[in-house]
């Protein structure tokens, strides 16, 4: 029987392993660092995030159907990680926000180019009945990075009295061994384009589900904003600096663990009625994110927050890999992101605005609504045989 994990996949996972330990020694602090630039705050903090994130799923579409068009993965997985390894750690250096804004768009780039053709070749080398194990594996193994990374940052801060900007410029240390592993990736070899035609190739990307998955997708991320404002709505309840650190890491190990529940039983049951779930406990999450006020109660919240996302995520790429086939299935998760692409930018910069004029009750609450509509057009979507 195929390996359910796949050497591919473990390397995959390796580089988000490492990725991510520099990633998140840095996301916890940016908006403390953001705050104290000049024009720094909320509405700010949305615009950098939702420029930043939108321009990364944007490139996951281009990305994805040039993937397939070449029929070659590692390239994109390579310069996208090399490129997001070297830009963030920058941010230490600048003293204004465009600047933020730049090297975050820059990260970001890195990000759209690699997703997609990253996503297609674990799909591509496992086999169907265990592809929520792979991508909950690929999942687990970067929010262990980004456990790793916010202890880090916290050990640097409180125990060597590192300021912010030294503990980002830190982060390009395991951007090294991430170089190293970059260079052995031997993606699975494809079918010629003399052996297949994309021609005959089923448009399972445009098809009745995929557009109603589509459409659920862009509605939920309308509400699903950056979590920056999650780790400011902490901050202004009065968590500390170093709290936040470490509460960044227990969120992502509530990740880890729903990735490792949430792959397999999207094997075991479906990807379907596993993305249901988390979204419904999203929409909760969101809903006592806009009404507690008590520092402890919004502490625990956060954690199981992570829980939800840690679910969602290998059901996703289970679903789409699912409803596409080999020839479109990097065009397809292009597809898939672009979709969160168009609503990720109105949703990081609407938050942050209806926060600034009507309060952070009304932000979470439409970010719960909006989750709730979501959750209510995937029960439209049929599971293909």
């Amino acid at each position: 029987m195929k390996k359910a994990i796949p050497q591919i996949v473990i390397k995959l996972g390796i580089l988000s392993l490492l990725n991510d330990i520099s990633s998140e020694m840095i996301f916890p602090l940016l908006p403390l660092f953001l705050v104290s630039l000049p024009g720094g705050g909320p509405l700010v903090i949305g615009i950098i995030e939702g420029v930043a994130e939108t321009t990364g799923t944007f490139l996951k579409l281009a990305s994805g159907f040039w993937s397939d068009r070449i029929r070659r993965r590692t390239p994109f997985v390579i310069f996208g990680y090399a490129l997001a390894g070297i830009a963030r750690p920058l941010i230490a250096l600048v003293s204004v926000w465009p600047m933020v804004l730049f090297l975050r768009f820059s990260d970001r780039v890195g990000k759209g180019l690699r997703g997609a053709p990253r996503d297609a070749m674990i799909a591509d080398s496992t086999v169907q009945e265990h592809r929520g194990r792979a991508f909950g594996f690929q999942r687990m193994m970067d929010h262990t990075g980004a456990v790793i990374g916010p202890l880090i940052a916290m050990l640097l801060i409180s125990s060597f009295g590192f300021s912010v900007k030294q503990v980002i410029l830190c982060a390009i240390v395991p951007v090294f061994a991430l170089l190293i592993i970059l260079f052995t990736l031997r993606e699975q070899p494809r079918p010629s384009k003399k052996e297949t035609s994309s021609d005959t190739a089923p448009p399972l990307i445009i098809s009745r589900d995929f557009r109603l998955l589509l459409a659920a997708v862009f509605v939920f991320t309308l509400g699903n904003s950056s979590d920056a404002f999650l780790i400011l709505r902490l901050h202004d309840v009065g968590v500390s600096t170093t709290i936040i650190a470490l509460l960044w890491a227990l969120h992502h190990m509530m990740k880890i663990a729903g990735a490792w529940a949430g792959g397999r039983s999207a094997d075991r049951f479906s990807a379907k009625s596993v993305y249901l779930f988390g979204i419904a406990l999203y929409s909760l999450i969101y809903l006592g994110f806009g009404s507690i006020s008590s520092s402890t109660a919004l502490i625990v919240v956060f954690i199981v927050y992570g829980l939800s996302i840690g679910v969602i995520e290998p059901a996703e790429g289970a679903w789409v890999a699912e409803l596409s086939t080999c020839e479109r299935r990097s065009s397809a998760y292009g597809v898939y992101n672009a979709a969160k692409g168009f609503a990720f930018l109105p949703a990081s910069a609407g938050f942050g605005l209806i926060w600034h004029e009507f309060g952070q009750f009304a932000a979470f609450l439409t970010g719960a609504i909006l989750a709730f509509a979501a959750g209510g057009i995937l029960l439209f979507v049929r599971r293909k045989e």
